[in-house]
């Protein structure tokens, strides 16, 4: 009994264990994006811009009342209800998630989501209408935060998952179609087989039916052959045909 638990516990920690990855990389999110918010609501405060790559990427405070990079500017509450529904699916798809790859793409879209929306329950100026706190300014064309970038990553992350036919419990689209073509292509062999095959499997002694005559597995020739005749008319004499038969085999080189 020892090892078939040890087998079953070693199964249920391969089951959980994509699980656990989802909810490790998500809480990490989740920390780091507060984490940096707060330092930028410190070092950022006076609206000074610091540069980090001349004028392709640089660090300015913006409090986001929209979506992520800014979008959909004076709509806070709107998508605080759709990352609250984004947060619900994630939670609900893993129970069914068996794969650890699968586990890192949502568990970076629920890290972001939760992110971004702390800010829209708990920042001013109130409840759901929250402002995100952005400061990673890219180039000028948009401002986001660690949040934002989780969600992206995710986004590329489950596009390559879909095109590659990876699935969310481990499974892959294209090796089920492969295996299902085996599976198709055994049972019309078996068919094939017929009957005697069928005896050969099981250990049963075919039977021969009176004036058939079988040549035995050590022919000369490597061979084995069998020849079932038709039912024996009268008068025939089955001593002559073995014999003639027997004159065969010694006259094969």
């Amino acid at each position: 009994m020892k090892p078939q638990e040890n087998g079953e516990r070693a199964g249920s920690r391969d089951q959980r264990l994509p699980v656990i990855v989802l909810w490790v990389v998500a809480v990490a999110i989740i920390i780091v994006d507060q984490a940096t918010k707060q330092w930028a609501l410190s070092a950022l405060a006076d609206g000074r811009h610091m540069a980090l790559i001349g004028h392709a990427l640089g660090l300015v405070l913006v409090r986001n009342p929209g979506a992520a990079f800014s979008f959909a500017t004076g709509q806070t509450w709107v998508f605080a209800l759709i990352a609250s529904f984004v947060v619900v699916i994630i939670i609900r798809v893993s129970r069914n998630l068996a794969s650890r790859s699968w586990a890192v793409a949502l568990g970076l879209v629920l890290g972001g989501a939760v992110g971004n929306l702390i800010d829209r329950l708990l920042r001013e100026p109130g409840f759901l209408r929250g402002h995100v706190i952005d400061f990673i300014d890219y180039g000028g064309y948009f401002v986001g935060n660690v949040a934002d970038i989780a969600i992206v990553l995710a986004a590329a992350g489950i596009i390559i998952l879909s095109l590659g036919g990876w699935e969310i419990d481990g499974t892959r689209a294209g090796a089920q179609k492969r295996s299902g073509v085996r599976g198709a292509g055994g049972s019309a062999s078996s068919i094939r087989r017929g009957p005697e095959s069928h005896r050969k499997d099981s250990g049963e002694t075919p039977s021969t039916p009176s004036g058939s005559s079988e040549r035995s597995a050590d022919d000369p020739s490597g061979a084995a052959m069998s020849t079932r005749l038709l039912p024996v008319p009268d008068g025939f004499d089955g001593e002559r045909v073995d014999a003639a038969l027997a004159q065969d085999d010694g006259a094969v080189p």
